[in-house]
């Protein structure tokens, strides 16, 4: 940890060359990255299991944890730094040796962690990582009959692939995947508070996040309001100042292509809408930072992850018709509620279908200490981050011990 705290800034800087990420925000993962080792170094000393009640005399039960052995991890492009810390550490922890295959377009700052990892002092062999494609490496990682584990974080159609090649060998798979998280605003939000959460959720890291903000679902009788204010806050939030690129020509195609179809599909454009034909950024891969509004709930734009700085705006009669469209794409990572009415706050936690929501706070985002993941296609397996991480990377193992000294009865068990 303390070896990545001093590189800081010449780790940020690659981040932030490399993916394209402000220079702030790269600062930020990094630091995020500082905090998931430390809170995670502490969990080595919390690696127990439980003592249980025996229903038979003179017997001690307990459960211990056990480390499985190789694990193989993949990650994205998108938290280069970050991610991969966040499945090393409780990986390593928990007496793991692993193999990182990081995203091809992103191997500096891998570089960079595995030179970290490996000036800590971990001996040869225990941290290794290959670079190259996912056809080939990742394939060979999930199917190879050493590694008795694959954590995976990256697109749903990879996910799901790799989740059905580790299912027929039989081991333990772990995998994030898309989001397509709805900020609900209700009609005694504090709207300005509001704006403020989805500009940053929608924009921020140029929505090249899985928590994003991709959905504003607002109430109709403050609707024009909640846009009126959205749009004037959209115009400052200019392309190379406060939006960074999109990472390549890939991901551009994509976000132009869903921004094209949310034209055709009737949605109304109120700023953006294109690559940005500003000086010198017409010769970065920059999009405006998009906002379209009167979004057909069963359109793409509302049903699909585009992965750019682009936002629906689909308005609803009230709480119950907010959270049916909420609740209506296939992905369940984030969530958000705005409103300072608690009995609608919490029938919206109890009826939201994600992993992770908020109140009168953004979608996006995570503390070290708390778990992190979705439901439906957005996640398989077990929970990341927080106390439960370590879960995954461990088998858990139950110990009867029968100090009677005696023959017994026999038991059905």
């Amino acid at each position: 940890m303390h070896l990545l705290e001093q590189r800081l800034e010449e780790v940020a800087t690659a981040l932030h060359l490399e993916e394209g990420k402000l220079l702030a925000e790269a600062r930020g993962e990094v630091q995020k990255s500082l905090n998931i080792l430390e809170f995670t170094a502490g969990e080595g000393r919390r690696l127990g299991g439980q003592t249980v009640p025996s229903e038979m005399s003179n017997t001690f039960c307990y459960t211990i944890k056990q480390p499985l052995g190789v694990v193989g991890l993949i990650t994205p492009w998108n938290f280069p730094v970050a991610i991969p810390i966040w499945k090393m550490a409780p990986a390593l922890i928990a007496g793991n040796t692993i193999v990182l295959k990081p995203a091809s377009n992103t191997p500096w700052t891998a570089a960079l962690i595995a030179e970290i990892f490996h000036e800590a002092g971990f001996p040869p062999g225990v941290v290794n990582m290959v670079l190259g494609p996912g056809s080939s490496v990742g394939d060979e990682i999930v199917n190879n009959p050493k590694v008795r584990a694959l954590s995976f974080t990256g697109s749903n159609q990879v996910g799901q692939d790799l989740y059905k090649q580790g299912a027929a060998r039989g081991v333990k798979v772990q995998c994030e995947m898309g989001g397509k998280n709805p900020i609900v605003i209700l009609e005694d939000a504090d709207l300005d508070l509001a704006v403020e959460a989805t500009v940053q959720g929608a924009f921020g890291s140029t929505g090249q996040r899985c928590t994003a903000t991709s959905r504003a679902i607002v109430i109709d009788s403050v609707a024009d309001e909640f846009v009126r204010k959205l749009v004037a806050r959209t115009k400052d939030y200019h392309p190379g100042r406060d939006l960074g690129p999109v990472v390549d020509t890939a991901q551009l195609k994509e976000v132009l292509e869903a921004i094209e179809q949310a034209k055709k599909d009737g949605a109304k454009c109120l700023s953006g809408g294109k690559r940005s034909d500003e000086g010198e950024l017409t010769r970065g891969y920059y999009v405006e930072p998009t906002l379209f509004d009167h979004v057909d709930p069963k359109s793409h734009l509302a049903l699909e992850e585009v992965f750019g700085p682009v936002l629906a705006i689909l308005r609803v009669k009230d709480l119950d018709e907010a959270l049916e469209v909420a609740n209506s794409v296939r992905y369940g990572l984030s969530s958000s509620i705005y409103s300072k009415d608690s009995n609608r706050i919490f029938k919206f936690l109890d009826r939201i279908e994600t992993g992770i929501t908020h109140v009168n706070s953004p979608t996006m985002g995570g503390e070290a200490q708390l778990p992190f993941g979705g439901v439906k296609d957005t996640g398989v397996g077990a929970r990341e981050q927080g106390a439960v991480a370590i879960d995954f990377f461990t088998e858990l193992k139950t110990v009867y011990i029968d100090y009677t000294g005696q023959k017994r009865d026999s038991k059905i068990y």
